[in-house]
C-alpha cells in the first residue's frame, strides 16, 4: 500500500484559518468587542485592540475591569476549543464550510473564573495567551496572562475552570 502523499501547506493553513475564524466570528459579544486572534502553528495569541469604548475610567484612563476580565475569559475558552479541534482540524475530518455556516461546536462553560488584576490596561493594544494546565474528558483547568508593550509587565492573570462538552455524536 503506497503512503499517502501530505496535502499542500496551502490547504492546510487555509482549513486552520477558515476554523479559528468560525470559532471566533461565531461568538458575538468577541466581534462586539473587537478581539482577534493571531496564530502560529498550534499556539493562539488573544489581541484586544484599543477601542474608547473599552475605557472603564476616563480620569487615568483605564481599560474597564470587566472587559479586561471577558478578555481573559475569551482567550481561556478559545484556547481549550481550539486544542479540542485541533486534531479535527489536522485530520481534515472537520468541515471549515460548515463552521462558517454556523454549525460550531459546543464551547466549554465556565465553571469558575478568578482574575488577579496587576495594574491598570492603558489605553493600548492588549495581548493574551492561554495555558491548558489539565483538559479531560468533563473538565479543563487554564491559566491566561495578558500583558500590553511587555510580555514580561503583565497587567491581569486569570486562573479558570471549565465544564467540557460532551464529545462525538452529542455534540
Amino acid at each position: 500500500m503506497s503512503k499517502r502523499r501530505p496535502e499542500p501547506v496551502q490547504v492546510v493553513k487555509q482549513r486552520r484559518d477558515a476554523a479559528l475564524a468560525a470559532l471566533v466570528h461565531g461568538v458575538p459579544y468577541i466581534k462586539y468587542l473587537g478581539i482577534e486572534f493571531e496564530r502560529r502553528g498550534d499556539e493562539l495569541t488573544a489581541v484586544l485592540p484599543f477601542d474608547e469604548k473599552l475605557i472603564g475610567n476616563p480620569l487615568l484612563p483605564a481599560i474597564h475591569g470587566g472587559v479586561t476580565a471577558a478578555f481573559l475569559e475569551t482567550a481561556s475558552i478559545i484556547e481549550l476549543s481550539w486544542q479540542m479541534l485541533w486534531p479535527e482540524i489536522e485530520a481534515g475530518t472537520l468541515d471549515p464550510d460548515k463552521l462558517a455556516a454556523g454549525e460550531l461546536p459546543r464551547l466549554p462553560k465556565t465553571i469558575d473564573f478568578t482574575v488577579d488584576y496587576l495594574r491598570s490596561g492603558l489605553p493600548r493594544d492588549a495581548y493574551a495567551r492561554a495555558r491548558v494546565n489539565r483538559s479531560g474528558r468533563r473538565y479543563a483547568s487554564v491559566h491566561v496572562e495578558a500583558w500590553q508593550d511587555n510580555r514580561a509587565r503583565l497587567f491581569a492573570q486569570a486562573t479558570g475552570h471549565f465544564l467540557m462538552p460532551p464529545r462525538g455524536d452529542g455534540g
